[in-house]
Formats: structure tokens, sequence, C-alpha cells
């Protein structure tokens, strides 16, 4: 990939924005000792749609749009997530995936964001699209339910080789409505994510869009996993412009899971909540995908929606 981008250059004026309008947001901001920044998303606060949709543009390095309409599942209306993508393995592989286990200390999250590439957390993915970010700032989202203290923000400085006042941490919860837009904000990502897994050159995928539902706040971690995947596998669709067709491209709906038809948290659940007895890529697929080949100007569909196994997850009464 050959890129002169900084993703955490693009990304800063989405920041700068949640930064600037916190108060409309429902977020919160606040500077550490240390100077580094922390944005509180839905920790203690209740953050909003409009927050929710900056955190996905965040994560997506500012590589994206991320729009909230309504729509339905099956015959009950909820909203929907839609975004678009330009320099797709980018935004999606080298920011927005969920590539780094944070602990430090007794603290730990899944992070993602446009600091992973000055960790180079993974490195592979960093080598399997060829791009480095050498940017004097750094801005990292975390999925946990609490705030990181200086010890934590500090340690992220230090892998990411800047000065913890050049660091910009949001945080949201699963269980949080912000937490359950950036899940359903992933699709696009997810379904790299597998194609990556599987070996497919991601550089030839040149440009993505995809719409899901977002889930309804849950009161436990457990369900709001369970509900947040659930819009992405049974009625995550993902639409993608690539140079050539491969067989691959079959394999990516969730149908083809061994786990498929039932909703997440069960399967966790009969899995005594070990994710290693679960099919790993189950929650890396969309329901859909159409794939349009640019060079051939050929299209292909794979998959369907599934709104009965989501509305049996949401739990509508």
């Amino acid at each position: 990939m050959r890129t002169t981008l900084s993703i955490n250059e693009t990304a800063m004026p989405v920041v700068r924005e949640m930064i600037g309008y916190r108060d409309e947001l429902g977020i919160a901001v606040a500077e550490q000792e240390n100077g580094a920044t922390c944005i509180d998303c839905g920790v203690h606060v209740p953050g909003g749609y409009r927050a929710g949709a900056l955190f996905v543009e965040t994560c997506l390095a500012g590589l994206a749009t991320a729009a909230i309409t309504m729509g339905r599942v099956g015959s009950v209306p909820v909203p929907f997530l839609h975004i678009t993508v330009s320099h797709p393995a980018l935004a999606c592989l080298g920011s927005q995936k969920a590539g780094w286990v944070l602990k430090a200390g007794g603290y730990s999250a899944m992070a993602s964001g446009p600091a992973r590439a000055l960790a180079a957390k993974p490195k592979d993915t960093y080598k399997t699209i060829g791009y480095r970010d050498t940017s004097a700032f750094g801005i990292l989202a975390l999925e946990a339910d609490t705030l990181p203290d200086e010890e934590v923000t500090g340690f992220i400085a230090e892998k990411c080789g800047i000065d913890p006042g050049d660091l910009y941490v949001l945080v949201a919860p699963t269980a949080s409505l912000v937490g359950s837009i950036q899940i359903s904000g992933r699709v696009v990502t997810a379904t790299l994510h597998k194609l990556e897994a599987k070996g497919y050159d991601v550089c030839r995928i040149r440009h993505a869009a995809g719409r899901s539902p977002i889930a309804p706040v849950k009161r436990t971690g457990i369900a709001a996993m369970g509900a947040t995947n659930d819009c992405n596998i049974y009625c995550g669709s993902v639409s993608l412009i690539v140079e050539g067709y491969d067989p691959v491209f079959a394999s990516l709906p969730s149908r083809t899971s061994p786990d498929y038809g039932r909703p997440f948290s069960r399967v966790l659940e009969d899995a005594g909540y070990d994710f290693l007895k679960v099919d790993s890529l189950l929650a890396f697929s969309p329901a859909e995908v159409t794939i349009n080949d640019g060079t051939s100007g050929e299209v292909y569909h794979f998959g369907s929606l599934n709104p009965d196994v989501l509305l049996e997850s949401f739990e509508i009464r």
C-alpha cells in the first residue's frame, strides 16, 4: 500500500469536533495530570447517536462517513448505521480493527483506532497492508467499562512512542448507546478481517460500504456483546468494489459458520463462555455481501438477512 496519509492526522478533525461539542454530544472530556486527554463516551455519561457516529468515524481514521437512519428489522422499527469507507484496508484493518488487547496493571480493554499504527498492534496486519505512521500524536478507542488512569495512558503513550500529552483516548462500554453504535460500525471491518484471516490481498478492495442495525442498550456486558454482534451477523450488509473476483468471497456470509442460527449470547453460553470453543470467524461475518468486480464489471451476491434471529436476540416484548 503506497500512501502518504497519516491516519492519526486524518482522524484528528473528528476528535476535535467531539471535544468542541462535548455538551451537545453527551460526552465528557478530561485532561489527566500527565497531559493525556480522555473522552468518556458512555462510562459516566449518556453519550448519544451523533457521538456514536463520530466514535465510528474516529475509529475509521476519519476516512469514512457514518450516518444513522430509521429502518425495520422484520416489522420492528429500529435505527440503522450506514457507513461508506475510502481506503478500506487502511481505515478498517489499519485503524478500526480491535487488534490490540490492551493490558496495563489491572486494566484491560480491546483497543482500536489509528494509534494502533504507532504501536504496530498487531505487526502482521501492518506488514500485510504495507503501512506505518509516524504521527507525533495518537488517537486510541477503548471498549471498556471503566476509564483508564494515568498509569494506563502513560503505558499507551510509551508503546506508541509519543508524549502522554499528545494522546487522545476515547472510551465506550459495550453496554452503552455509543458501544452499540460502534460495534454496528464494524460490519465492514469484520468482513475485511475475515478476508485477511483467509489470506486474501485486502489491498485489492478499493471501496466499501455497509449497513447494520443498532442494538438496544443492554444491562450486562454479555447481553450487550450478544445483541451487538448479532446485528452484523444476522442483518449486516456489506458492499465491496474489488480488483478481480476471488472464490473466497462466497465464504464471507455468517451462514457459512457452524455456529450460525442462534443468538450469539446463546452460542457463548453453550460454549461455557469460552471463546476458544466458538467459531472465531462467526463474529467477523456479515449476513450478506455484494461484490462488484471493478475490472470485469460483474456483480456477485452472497448470503441473506435473518431478522428472526436478531429479534430473538433483542428480546423484544
